[in-house]
């Protein structure tokens, strides 16, 4: 096991260490923690509109009443879901040009970097084809597409399928930015000059930098019969191709778990390049997807009681452990666990650096994702199509994201019972091991009085 985690620390710990600090993973995760309230908001709704598929009963009264104004309560989820492309592209450029400017003193503003980084986005919105030798606004009424914007219900390329783009975009538009700036191509104005004046003109050639380099990508890519859109999307189509597979969801779920063990927040590293799939993919499931690896799957399904699955295990220690050590650390940690908050138990127990505890902690995630994986892909169980908040309580979350799957619930508790059931042999060898040394301490205590 000492071999083990040296192994980790050295191949795993020490290149996620390094990447996590990326000023650009940094803005990324960030942007995902912001969006979360809004994703929550607009999939409350969405669940709202699905509960009478699952309470059939329900159906006659909802078409009677609310589903008369469906449409209206409806652009809650448009105005967060359909747009999510354009919150991570707003915070990505906000964050970027803050930590730009925090960390190196370069004069940049925030609001500026946010403010570009939405102009080189929406330049990218417009699809464009070659028509008799000119570029022009493609206009296909069969596909919804009207002067270059294809709506669905609203502009789609707004919505998590342009997540990446807009992500790409506000580095592109921010580091153009920082360019000029560094090169002092910036309009500079008197100190007399309002603040808000003054900084207008600071973005003014910036502004025209990124504009003309848009442009110009866009032109060539145009005249080559593509646009931005899909060269980006290429690359990333292929990852988010892997987390729709069994053995990606056990890489990703390895992986956050490894890095526990060795001391590093495993979920907040892996969740910066994983979240915008995970909205992705379950906005796909929203239209029929059926995507197991979507929404709040980890502490839905997975992660019951925290990183690790340790919620029923905390509850074992807390009433049936023999050491003083681990009960109390359990009945301490009993309330936190059922919100999914298990830190008191990652750090306290410890499972970090703990050869007897580092197993269970990497097999039980794996198996509770594997139990889930194949419930929804083999439609045992809806797959997640709303955010619910990640403190839900174990089946709750299920039974909500899922729009009232009561299997989804069952699912949950089954993948609780089969985390403990992984954990028990090793807990029970760790918590002899440290009742033998409380045992033995007080024998010597007894003898030195």
């Amino acid at each position: 096991m000492n071999t083990g985690f040296v192994i980790l620390q050295k191949y795993l710990m020490t290149p996620m260490a390094k990447i996590s600090q990326f000023k650009i993973v940094r803005a990324v995760m960030a942007a995902g923690m912001a969006s979360v309230p809004f994703c929550i908001v607009g999939s409350m709704f969405l669940v709202f509109n699905t509960l009478p598929m699952t309470f059939t009963s329900l159906e006659g009264l909802f078409e009677k009443t609310i589903f008369r104004i469906s449409d209206l309560y409806m652009i809650a989820n448009t105005a967060t879901m359909g747009i999510l492309a354009l919150y991570f592209n707003i915070i990505v450029g906000y964050e970027l040009t803050k930590i730009e400017a925090e960390e190196t003193g370069l004069k940049v503003n925030a609001l500026n970097g946010a403010m570009l980084s939405v102009f080189a986005f929406f330049m990218t919105l417009p699809q464009l084809v070659m028509h008799n030798g000119s570029m022009v606004l493609q206009n296909d009424p069969d596909k919804s597409v009207f002067n270059g914007l294809s709506l669905t219900p609203f502009i789609s390329r707004l919505g998590t399928s342009g997540i990446f783009i807009a992500i790409i975009m506000a580095i592109v538009a921010t580091q153009l930015y920082f360019m000029c700036v560094r090169r002092n191509w910036i309009v500079k104005m008197p100190e007399t000059v309002p603040l808000g004046v003054s900084r207008s003109f600071t973005a003014l050639i910036p502004t025209f930098v990124i504009a003309f380099t848009i442009i110009i990508i866009n032109g060539i890519l145009i005249y080559l019969g593509t646009d931005i859109f899909y060269i980006i999307g290429v690359p990333f189509a292929f990852v988010t191709d892997l987390t729709k597979s069994w053995l990606g969801v056990m890489v990703i779920l390895f992986l956050i778990h490894a890095l526990w063990v060795v001391g590093i927040h495993g979920a907040s590293i892996i969740g910066a390049f994983i979240t915008p799939i995970m909205l992705a993919n379950m906005a796909e499931n929203t239209a029929g997807a059926g995507i197991p690896f979507a929404g709040e799957f980890n502490n839905s399904l997975v992660i019951l009681g925290g990183s690790g699955s340790t919620l029923l295990m905390t509850f074992f220690i807390a009433f049936f452990a023999r050491s003083s050590q681990l009960k109390i650390l359990g009945r301490a940690s009993v309330v936190p666990a059922i919100f999914n908050i298990n830190e008191p138990i990652i750090f306290g127990m410890p499972i970090v650096y703990n050869p007897y505890l580092a197993i269970p902690f990497l097999l039980a995630p794996m198996a509770c994702g594997t139990l889930g994986y194949f419930a929804i892909n083999t439609e045992i169980m809806n797959p997640i199509i709303a955010l619910v908040p990640w403190p839900s309580p174990m089946g709750l979350g299920a039974f909500i994201g899922t729009g009232g799957d009561y299997r989804a619930a069952i699912v949950a508790i089954l993948s609780a019972i089969l985390a403990l059931l992984i954990y028990l042999p090793f807990v029970k060898l760790y918590d002899n091991k440290l009742y033998r040394e409380e045992q033995n301490k007080q024998a010597n205590e007894a003898v030195t009085e």
